[in-house]
């Protein structure tokens, strides 16, 4: 195929991911996805299950599972049966059936204890596809310049498999209930001493952090976002993975800016995140410290 017409063929099936994210809670059948990729319903199962490697439906369920699982494992407040029902299950038995063969865990379980290892199991066809066919593109106008000011922290470190910083998160929520701190009050911040694809799981660091002077708890500690000027570039959509914009920012912008780092780690914030927003809708800004 001529990469000219690969690419419409890619951008209409790229609609049709669009789409789903937009549109999670709705119908979303063979008929109507096809309309949106303005291709034959006849056919665009199988173009869609030898793009992505997924069916239609498996795409659509798993993307569905994932958020409610997410919800399961960080929202504690929420319940199951509201959560099931927002999943399209029209009762926790249906639900919990459904969440084994996805992931071999049980809505209790994974609320208690998750397996991470499951969980990434789960999620990589989803991943691969993201990161294949919806990576974001950027521009040198998307980065910015701003004085950051110095921001206090507590700092909840995390240390080992990035894998296992769904624990951290979830202490970290904890503590931020106790304390009445929601992401509202708070800002929420992640620092980033280490590139996980440089150091070995084990020996990989990265502080989770909330803005406010407070005591921090057990195992947490104060510190301070230094105040400085700061390159950003905005993220939209899913802040699972930051790859592209840490190479668009390193690989792409930097040599061009003239501009020279300070000797601190970058960090990010995150504005708005899943699943308190559809994934297609979170926010993370990216911020590079500079001289």
């Amino acid at each position: 195929m001529k990469p000219d017409r690969r690419n419409a063929y890619l951008q209409r099936m790229r609609r049709v991911l669009d789409h789903i994210d937009a549109h999670l809670d709705d119908p979303l059948d063979v008929a109507r996805l096809s309309a949106v990729a303005a291709f034959s319903p006849f056919h665009f199962q199988r173009q869609f299950s030898a793009l992505f490697g997924l069916s239609v439906g498996a795409y659509v369920r798993a993307l569905r599972l994932k958020r409610a699982g997410t919800r399961l494992a960080f929202r504690s407040d929420e319940t199951v049966t509201a959560i099931a029902l927002d999943a399209g299950y029209e009762g926790n038995e249906a639900f919990a059936r459904a969440l084994r063969g996805w992931l071999a865990q049980s809505p209790s379980g994974l609320r208690s204890a998750p397996d991470w290892d499951a969980w990434q199991a789960a999620v990589a066809p989803l991943n691969h596809v993201r990161r294949r066919y919806m990576t974001k593109t950027f521009t040198l106008g998307d980065v910015r310049i701003v004085d950051f000011p110095a921001t206090p922290v507590v700092i909840l470190p995390h240390r080992g498999s990035p894998a296992r910083i769904g624990d951290s998160v979830r202490k970290l929520i904890a503590w931020r209930r106790e304390n009445g701190l929601p992401p509202s009050r708070a800002a929420t911040f992640n620092i980033f001493p280490d590139d996980p694809d440089e150091v070995l799981p084990e020996a990989f660091r990265m502080d989770l952090a909330v803005a406010t002077g407070w005591e921090p708890g057990e195992g947490m500690e104060r510190g301070e976002l230094p105040a400085g000027r700061c390159a950003v570039l905005r993220q939209i959509g899913s802040g699972d993975d930051l790859r592209a914009a840490f190479a668009f920012l390193y690989g792409e912008w930097w040599p061009q800016s003239g501009e020279e780092a300070r000797d601190a780690p970058p960090f990010a914030q995150r504005v708005s995140f899943f699943p308190d927003v559809a994934e297609h809708e979170a926010v993370t800004d990216l911020f590079l410290p500079l001289k």
